[in-house]
């Protein structure tokens, strides 16, 4: 019976564990870990973007069909690269646990989201007010490059759709708050796993704008998970942020 009582110790969700010791040597591994994150989403997009161009030509890859497939190739490839490629060659192995995958998305999960996303939008205009009021001469209008343009008929906004509020916040959070999250919470302090998480998370985002307003998401989504031991509230903040963002550019672009 005590024996039984010590395997659910080991597999409590990420959030009951205590905090790790900070050392040198986990601080380098945490770096790793965002770095190859890091060659994964770059390389992912290299290679599907060659292949794409290489077979169909630039003037159709950038149809809405043939982005929602690019978006689709990319998160295949980037979530084969992080994940299997460490557990093939390092015997990094991961399970449900690390990634915040375990059960089904609870009335908890579903009732933070919306929370999460008020608190991310505050927190978002504070941080900004603040950079804005620091470095005056940053563009803080410059539009984001979601991938999708002249979205003509209903079904290219049904793709576009599919692409960037379903796709891209199911893929990016098992990356991030998943994979990425669950690596380094392992071995160092909560505080600093959510940082290290959203400067990346923001960096790949590229743009000065982008890569703030995400960061700040990042942020409440890896307390989210904090606080929940899974990701699936941090998925529909994710989705419900897309949501918005999808209205105001491609339904109702003059609001």
């Amino acid at each position: 019976m005590k024996k039984d009582l010590s395997i659910q110790k080991n597999t409590k969700p990420i959030n009951k564990k205590t905090n790790p010791k900070l050392t040198w040597k986990t601080f380098s591994w945490a770096l790793l870990m965002l770095l190859w994150v890091a060659i994964a989403l770059i390389a992912s997009q290299f290679v599907v973007s060659f292949i794409l161009v290489s077979l169909l030509g630039v003037e159709t890859v950038v149809q809405p069909v043939w982005s929602t497939l690019y978006s689709a190739l990319v998160y295949i490839l980037c979530l084969f690269l992080v994940i299997f490629i460490p557990w093939k060659l390092l015997k990094m192995k991961t399970n449900r646990d690390e990634l915040g995958l375990t059960g089904l998305p609870t009335w908890t999960d579903i009732g933070l989201a919306p929370i999460g996303f008020i608190v991310y939008f505050i927190l978002s205009m504070v941080v900004v007010a603040l950079i804005m009021a620091i470095l005056p001469n940053v563009n803080w209008d410059q539009a984001q490059d979601v991938g999708f343009q002249n979205l003509i008929y209903d079904t290219d906004k049904i793709l576009a759709f599919v692409a960037l509020v379903i796709l891209a916040p199911i893929a990016e959070e098992i990356i991030f708050r998943g994979w990425l999250y669950g690596k380094i919470r392992s071995k160092m302090p909560a505080w600093l796993s959510i940082l290290l998480v959203s400067i990346l998370f923001g960096v790949m985002h590229g743009q000065w704008n982008v890569a703030v307003n995400v960061f700040c998401m990042s942020v409440v989504m890896c307390l989210l998970r904090e606080i929940t031991g899974t990701i699936w509230s941090s998925i529909m903040l994710h989705m419900l942020k897309n949501g918005v963002a999808f209205y105001f550019l491609f339904i109702n672009p003059m609001l």
